[in-house]
């Protein structure tokens, strides 16, 4: 116990009176503008017709799709039947409870909408949000770690986190910081340095990498995830909600990567 490291982090960043402002939502608010200036940076250098009006555009409908999604996956996915007996406390989002499966469901639908204001292909501008979609996930990891939610099993490792409250005085895996390495930093990396190395690749193919490798991470870090204590294991002990929820995106991303190449073979009229 001497050795554990306590997490004590306060998820209020500031306040003034009744009014708080929590790192979680300034999670948000920072991962939508970063998402926002990488997808502005490589749309100029793909040389695609985007300004900043259709960058505002884009933005609206995506951060409006990303918020209602989440928060409505976890309310399905998650919330087991308290939100059905307490209809309202889903509009409560200062008492948590977002999905990432959920978001990007909502994510989806507002590229959708932003398509077809703009006159952008859908594909083009779900590849540009996958390059830079890691950077938000990275900073809403990093605030779950500071709320002390969404932690892992418990561990013997030198680097255990002691998070308290619900999750009592054990070390446990910060999965968290798992997520936000796996999920945030190396999957951006990957699909930026591609985006600069191979411009342009075949429609999809970024959004198709994103999935498949986000659904990778997720289901192998599930396995040292403390689920829901109100869940549990679904499957076998061991099968979690998470990791059922991301094959589906392994198997869509791996389907749309194929689908983008063979395309693009058609489109340079190469054997396939």
């Amino acid at each position: 116990m001497l050795n554990d490291i306590y997490q004590s982090l306060d998820p209020v960043a500031f306040a003034a009176g009744p009014f708080e402002v929590r790192w979680y939502g300034l999670a948000y608010l920072v991962g939508f503008v970063l998402v926002g200036l990488v997808m502005y940076r490589v749309a100029r250098r793909w040389k695609l017709a985007f300004d900043v009006d259709a960058l505002l555009n884009i933005m609206i409908c995506v951060m409006i799709g990303v918020i209602v999604g989440a928060r409505l996956g976890y309310v399905i996915f998650y919330g087991g039947g308290h939100y059905w007996e307490n209809p309202l406390s889903i509009l409560n989002l200062s008492q948590g409870g977002m999905s990432f499966h959920g978001g990007l469901v909502g994510a989806v639908l507002g590229g959708v909408a932003a398509a077809r204001i703009t006159g952008i292909p859908f594909l083009t501008l779900a590849d540009l949000g996958a390059i830079a979609a890691p950077l938000g996930l990275f900073l809403g990891r990093c605030a779950n770690f500071v709320n002390g939610e969404l932690w892992g099993a418990p561990t013997d490792a030198p680097w255990g986190v002691v998070f308290g409250g619900s999750a009592g005085l054990m070390a446990r895996h910060p999965t968290q910081l798992y997520e936000a390495f796996l999920e945030g930093i190396v999957l951006f990396a990957i699909l930026y340095l591609l985006s600069r190395r191979f411009p342009p690749r075949p429609r999809g193919t970024f959004i198709g990498v994103f999935l498949a490798m986000y659904g990778v991470f997720r289901f192998l870090i599930e396995f040292v995830r403390e689920p829901d204590a109100h869940m549990g294991y679904l499957l076998f002990d061991w099968v979690t909600m998470g990791q059922i929820l991301s094959l589906p995106l392994i198997v869509a991303g791996v389907a749309i990567v194929v689908y983008a190449l063979r395309k693009g073979l058609e489109q340079k009229g190469l054997p396939e």
